[in-house]
């Protein structure tokens, strides 16, 4: 399964991707993966540059940042968090993180990508998650926390992407407690979640990525397992996995493909599916 995964990396995926397979699967360094990260860096401590496939151009954006702090928490790379808690803390500075920040209308990007400055749960859980992830300790980063803490509270109707946003944030936050009885309490959503596009959605295993996730818990041991079997089983001839969305252009195909294909290497070796 690696092999032909392998496979697929070198003649597909961009530099970034092939880093992180390196990485993760045959022994390469942390620098390399750093460095391949930190080519999509502005000036103003942001990233940009389709660094995130679905979000073209150059100027800074949340999904990049994002994208940025969860390769270099592979990396376990703290430090380059700093220059991004920066830019959040002047274009963002109540802790509420927009999906889409307006000096992007003039570049190409997915239909659903919002240019709004418009802050909302999704993006700012996911980045707190990443912050979190890296132990970082911010000012801005407690502010974030709250407000995800306030809306997850809060959350009655929403879609895969933003429950699963919200077991991101809780599976990375020190309380564990409290993240287990609200992560108990979103269990009900799953049933009531619809996604973007027809047959659009999350599996079992997109929501509990590890085992100690706190979504782990919403299904029973056959469950999961029927789950992880259908994700093994969904690697396509040439040795990738496909990603659940549209790809609104030719590029992004290959680009998120072999994000899809470390992703799901990596979920199947956290569960033991692969050493």
């Amino acid at each position: 399964m690696i092999e032909q995964a392998r496979n697929f990396i070198w003649h597909n995926a961009r530099t970034l991707e092939q880093r992180w397979f390196e990485h993760a699967f045959d022994g390469g360094g942390a620098e390399g993966l750093v460095h391949a990260v930190l080519a999509y860096r502005n000036d103003d401590g942001g990233y940009g540059h389709a660094l995130e496939p679905d979000h073209r151009g150059p100027t800074s954006q949340p999904l990049h940042a994002l994208r940025a702090l969860q390769m270099f928490a592979e990396a376990e790379a703290p430090e380059h968090a700093e220059s991004i808690l920066k830019w959040l803390e002047d274009t963002c500075p109540d802790g509420s993180v927009p999906f889409g920040m307006s000096t992007s209308k003039d570049h190409p990007k997915a239909p659903w990508v919002a240019a709004d400055d418009q802050g909302g749960l999704l993006l700012t859980a996911q980045i707190a998650a990443g912050l979190l992830a890296l132990d970082v300790k911010n000012p801005w980063l407690d502010k974030a926390s709250d407000h995800c803490w306030q809306e997850i509270d809060k959350l009655e109707q929403t879609h895969p992407y933003e429950l699963r946003a919200a077991i991101m944030f809780l599976d990375q936050v020190d309380d564990r407690a409290r993240a287990e009885l609200v992560g108990e309490k979103l269990k009900h959503l799953v049933a009531t979640t619809a996604g973007y596009e027809e047959d659009e959605g999350m599996a079992m295993h997109d929501y509990a990525p590890k085992p100690t996730s706190v979504a782990r818990t919403w299904y029973t041991d056959e469950e999961f397992e029927k789950s992880l079997d259908e994700l093994q089983a969904a690697q396509q001839e040439d040795g990738g996995w496909n990603f659940g969305f549209p790809a609104f252009t030719p590029i992004v195909n290959f680009e998120w493909r072999s994000i899809a294909t470390v992703d799901a290497l990596l979920t199947l070796k956290r569960y033991g599916r692969i050493s």
